[in-house]
């Protein structure tokens, strides 16, 4: 007789090779034929809604590890809530406005921008926006994100634009939008203002100079002959001072240096008197700040005066506490000189050249103008000091150059109308992590007003009337008017149409009584757009609800998304646009280095998942820290796919094992069950609570580690172990063998539902081959839930003590095989020394040789013999067992022959093979 035959092996069509980037697409392409998001939501509607809302990737060339980070992280959360109660719809967007998008355009050499009018160019940058959302949309797909992408919302169509222009008509009823002449963040570059958001900081080298303005009137402070020594490290700014500003509070000194007299604050002469290489310094006499205020100095390059005004924005951190003051080139700057009217002098265009308001320099590009400017001043006798230095200086994050502050009439939104609104909103919003509350709330108190126009073409446009005395229109019928034509038409229409056309019929205005009307022809900012995606999206869409539950994004949005949509929310509503905000890291190499394909450390998300597969990429994103800055390699990669190896051999075990089972007919009742079966539903009773904690608090990296432990620790070293005896050994219907069935069968379908926000490919695959399934696909299902069970506390304490004297045991078995004492553990006697309690516990167990996987194990009470091993809970000794080993179990036993019938056979195997299968 083949005894193999008798043998109940594993059975299943679910293969061991995940064979993912194969497998995935099918899989995807089941959803969607399946209509799987809309099942979803129709299988959870009527449910407390749960709104996470998508902030816009800019729609731009292929996604990065940082987008799929990003995407995968929402997906979990999405996926997770859809099954714990919650409708939880999922409209995916994307930021199709800005410079980028011109750029790519104009430097591929697509078009040739002088040859098109504005509309022109503004259709040939939505076509290219389009096809890049529809690039993007389909990589996002494979990474297996589940959403509405048939229905995403993009900042770019008709009734967005039309809902941001209530936006913004609603903060200028409000009287919260202005136009100004002030300074502001300037990218010769990009042709354009820029906000704060769009500023990066990068080292760069300055010329740092010392220069001496002569004291023309003194008010009988100071004297003829003695100068007032400012330093400054932008020399082309000198064109256009008009003033330099003291601290009223501080003490300054006129020093005698070399026989020219100068005034600085005498709490930087040391300082000074090194940086410049003085040798000879004597102090004249000192007086405070406010006494020099409205003392004249002369211009060192022109026929203009230069006031002395007082600042408490003065500071001894560096300089010589004299400070230039151009208020056309500086925030403080302007600020203060306002105070005193001065003017805003801003002799730079929009290219950054210097303009015939700078004599001598004009024609110039600014930086270019550094050192035609400090050789003026050396001729002219004002230069004190010229050196260098390297510091930290604002660039355009888009084009990588350096900005200039330079004024410029500008539309702003006045945050500081609102600014304690913005602040106790902050303070009422959920963080995680808990210091994004402290960011964003600095940031707020300390931001200046919100420059929000913008010198380009591809845009929405401000929707601003001007009359004949140059006056600007905006009224609740303006605005509704243009909401409506951008709704119906599209905002394309700014550009091509008429502005008498863009105005309702029959308006009147007292700012131009013969009936003439121009309009503005600069943009919104781009963070504008984004940032009403509150008003365009969580209010225009029906399924979805403002508050919005989440925001999730990078860290690097506290000055952009997040802020923006927190300031256009708090604006016209006066709350919070989000109750929970989520930031995660930047995506950095495997050695913690930025990726730059320079150095050739990119990682790209479609290579990932066209040889690894996108299951193993939402493995990793599950296994990091993402709250802080995530690392990626190969190496990290493949490591990750050795823990999916892992999980899903688990799942290949358990169907394998399930072939035989009917849910319906088979389960075992909990009463009937081994106390080591109960033991492993108290286990996963634990894992659904720990995980499902995790999910709640955001914390995936535990639901990685969790289940990881589980599968490898519980079920593969321990219960499965145990189990492949009664399992493969028994009679199909042998109580046992059931009642571990039915053990197993709990355990695979928690884990499927546990692992299907992370593992979406794999767990459906898996659910396919489930005997007896609740619904035809595991998203359709609720995740498990949290049970009570008998005695829970005293199970798990007697078998968590088992488990770490089996460990012992374990050890021995493994030291006996590396020694050649044994073979398998299987041809093993073990010999066992415990004492009080676990002695106790181990003789109370029964099939002790089962639990250990040894053929025979001896129980002794008391000290053990000389030959033992001693363990930090037993002693062993392991010696060959005796007697014959079964041609069906394997296992070593003295009751082979006791059977005429199966003379191979043991005792057991023998009965089992006479009464099922003969």
């Amino acid at each position: 007789m083949n005894y193999k035959e008798t043998l109940l092996m594993p059975k299943t069509a679910f293969p061991m090779r995940g064979n993912l980037p194969n497998r995935e697409p099918g899989i995807q392409e089941k959803w969607e034929s399946e209509n799987l998001y809309e099942q979803v939501q129709k299988r959870t509607q009527g449910r407390p809604l749960f709104v996470l809302h998508d902030g816009p990737p800019y729609a731009n060339g292929d996604i990065h590890m940082g987008h799929a980070l990003n995407k995968v992280l929402k997906d979990f959360i999405v996926r997770y809530k859809s099954m714990t109660g919650f409708n939880a719809p999922y409209v995916p967007g994307w930021d199709t406005h800005g410079l980028p998008i011109e750029t790519a355009l104009t430097k591929k050499g697509k078009v040739k921008r002088k040859e098109l009018s504005v509309a022109e160019f503004r259709q040939k940058c939505e076509e290219y926006a389009i096809g890049q959302v529809d690039s993007q949309r389909e990589q996002f797909k494979r990474l297996g994100v589940r959403g509405d992408w048939d229905n995403p919302y993009i900042t770019l169509t008709h009734d967005y634009e039309a809902q941001q222009i209530k936006v913004f008509g609603e903060m200028a009823k409000k009287g919260y939008i202005y136009k100004g002449k002030k300074p502001v963040y300037w990218s010769p570059s990009s042709e354009s203002a820029l906000a704060e958001a769009e500023i990066e900081y990068e080292d760069k080298r300055s010329p740092s100079i010392y220069v001496a303005f002569d004291v023309k009137d003194g008010k009988g402070v100071l004297e003829q002959g003695e100068n007032l020594m400012i330093w400054t490290t932008t020399p082309w700014t000198i064109p256009a001072n008009l003033g330099i500003a003291v601290h009223p509070e501080l003490d300054y000194a006129v020093v005698n240096a070399g026989g020219a007299k100068y005034v600085v604050a005498q709490g930087l002469l040391e300082s000074l008197t090194e940086a410049i290489g003085w040798e000879d310094v004597t102090v004249e006499r000192t007086m405070k700040g406010a006494t020099l205020e409205n003392v004249v100095a002369q211009h060192p390059l022109y026929d203009r005066e230069s006031l002395v005004i007082l600042g408490d924005h003065v500071t001894l951190d560096a300089g010589t506490g004299c400070v230039h003051t151009a208020p056309g080139h500086g925030e403080d700057d302007y600020i203060v000189g306002q105070k005193y009217g001065l003017d805003v002098l801003c002799p730079v265009d929009d290219k950054g050249v210097m303009t015939e308001e700078a004599p001598g320099f004009e024609g110039l590009f600014y930086d270019a103008a550094n050192k035609p400017i400090t050789e003026k001043l050396d001729e002219a006798g004002a230069l004190v000091h010229l050196s260098f230095m390297t510091h930290s200086y604002p660039h355009d994050w888009r084009t990588k150059k350096p900005v200039i502050f330079r004024a410029t009439a500008q539309w702003f939104a006045s945050i500081k109308d609102f600014r304690e609104d913005l602040l106790r909103e902050v303070n009422n919003v959920e963080w995680l992590p808990k210091w994004g509350e402290t960011r964003l709330y600095n940031m707020v108190r300390d931001r200046g007003d919100w420059c929000i126009s913008r010198q380009r073409a591809w845009g929405v446009p401000i929707p601003i009337f001007y009359g004949e005395n140059s006056e600007p229109i905006i009224t609740d019928e303006t605005i509704d008017h243009v909401s409506a034509l951008f709704r119906e038409h599209g905002s394309n229409i700014w550009f091509e149409w008429d502005t008498k056309d863009l105005l309702p019929e029959g308006f009147t205005s007292e700012h131009s009584p013969n009936g003439e009307f121009t309009k503005e022809m600069d943009i919104m900012d781009v963070w504008f757009d984004s940032g009403s995606s509150h008003q365009s999206v969580l209010v225009e869409r029906p399924e979805l609800q403002r508050p919005a539950d989440v925001y999730l994004e990078g860290s690097d949005q506290y000055r952009g998304w997040f802020n923006s949509s927190l300031s256009t929310s708090v604006a016209i509503t006066g709350k919070a646009p989000y109750k929970a905000v989520i930031s995660h890291g930047f995506t950095l190499d495997g050695e913690g280095r930025k990726m730059s394909k320079s150095v050739g450390n990119v990682v790209i998300p479609n290579k990932v998942m066209n040889q690894l597969g996108a299951d193993i990429l939402r493995l990793w994103v599950a296994s990091v820290d993402y709250q802080s800055d995530v690392r990626v390699s190969d190496n990290i990669l493949k490591q990750v796919a050795e823990v999916y190896r892992k999980i899903r051999n688990t799942f290949r075990f358990l169907l394998g094992n399930l072939h035989d089972f009917d849910p319906a007919r088979h389960t075992v009742a909990e009463g009937d069950l081994s106390e080591l079966d109960r033991y492993m539903l108290v286990k996963l009773n634990d894992l659904v609570k720990d995980v499902r904690g995790a999910y709640d608090s955001y914390q995936f990296a535990q639901v990685y580690h969790k289940v990881h432990n589980f599968c490898t620790i519980d079920l593969s070293s321990f219960y499965m172990d145990i189990a492949k005896d009664t399992l493969y050994i028994k009679h199909a219907d042998d109580p046992s063998r059931r009642g571990i069935q039915t053990v197993m069968y709990e355990v695979l379908v928690s884990l499927l539902k546990l692992l299907s926000p992370i593992l979406s490919h794999t767990t459906d695959e898996a659910w396919e081959e489930l005997p007896q399934k609740e619904a035809a696909n595991v998203q359709l299902t609720d995740m498990p839930e949290v049970k009570e069970y008998a005695n829970a506390g005293e199970l798990t304490k007697k078998w968590d003590r088992f488990m770490e004297l089996r460990d012992d045991v374990l050890k021995a078995l493994e030291e006996a095989r590396s020694e050649k004492v044994i073979g398998k553990s299987l041809t093993a006697h073990v010999r066992v020394f415990a004492e009080g309690d676990d002695y106790v516990l181990l003789k109370e167990l029964p099939n002790l040789d089962k639990l250990l996987i040894a053929s025979e194990v001896s129980l002794e009470e008391g000290s053990a013999p000389a030959e033992a091993k001693s363990y930090e809970n037993v002693s062993v000794v392991v010696s060959p067992a005796e007697g014959e080993t079964c041609e069906r179990c394997w296992v070593v036993s003295k009751t082979i022959g006791s059977s005429e019938k199966h003379p191979g056979l043991c005792s057991s195997c023998a009965e089992t093979v006479e009464n099922h299968y003969v």
